[in-house]
């Protein structure tokens, strides 16, 4: 379990105790204000916590979904527009708007934590409507391993989406050609 050093210092008591149990190995360091009982966390679980608001897209979602073999080398964390910079090196920021952000948001379970991220049939939706900020070789990848999950997917969904963001036409048109 990962939790702040908030979360620490009540459940230690105060900042003395705190750093004994770190000391004793009984609870471990992961990094500046954040703590766990176990040893390894991985980092991914550890930006989940830091910035529980934000949601998983693009490159970080479609390696999570398994849509690419690609590992990012960033986080790609979507956020409101409004929201604050996230100063983090690891993180890539997406702004959304306030009433799109929320849109096709789940959970899911990562290696033993739960991290939000956006559902398939929104990322098919994100796919298209940022293809130009990706290679060629990867947008194909992903889109080919759409292709393969189109029928597991909920394509009235994937249609509300498109519906809901802009160049709607353009990306509805894009999933009809390349797709479907």
């Amino acid at each position: 379990m990962i939790f702040t050093y908030e979360d620490g210092l009540s459940r230690y008591g105060n900042k003395y105790n705190l750093k004994k149990a770190v000391e004793k190995e009984e609870l471990y360091k992961i990094e500046k204000g954040y703590y766990s009982d176990q040893k390894y966390v991985p980092e991914v679980n550890i930006i989940s916590m830091k910035y529980p608001k934000a949601i998983f897209t693009l490159n970080s979602a479609f390696y999570y979904y398994n849509l690419t073999d690609v590992i990012p080398d960033q986080y790609y964390l979507a956020t409101d527009r409004d929201a604050s910079k996230i100063p983090d090196k690891r993180v890539i920021q997406v702004y959304e708007k306030k009433e799109l952000l929320e849109m096709g948001m789940t959970s899911l379970d990562y290696q033993g934590y739960n991290i939000r991220i956006y559902s398939k049939e929104r990322l098919l939706v994100e796919l298209i409507r940022h293809r130009s900020k990706f290679s060629f070789d990867y947008y194909k990848e992903v889109l080919l391993n759409f292709r393969e999950s189109i029928y597991d997917m909920d394509i009235p969904a994937v249609q509300d989406y498109a519906y809901e963001i802009p160049k709607s036409k353009m990306v509805l048109e894009t999933i009809r050609r390349e797709v479907l």
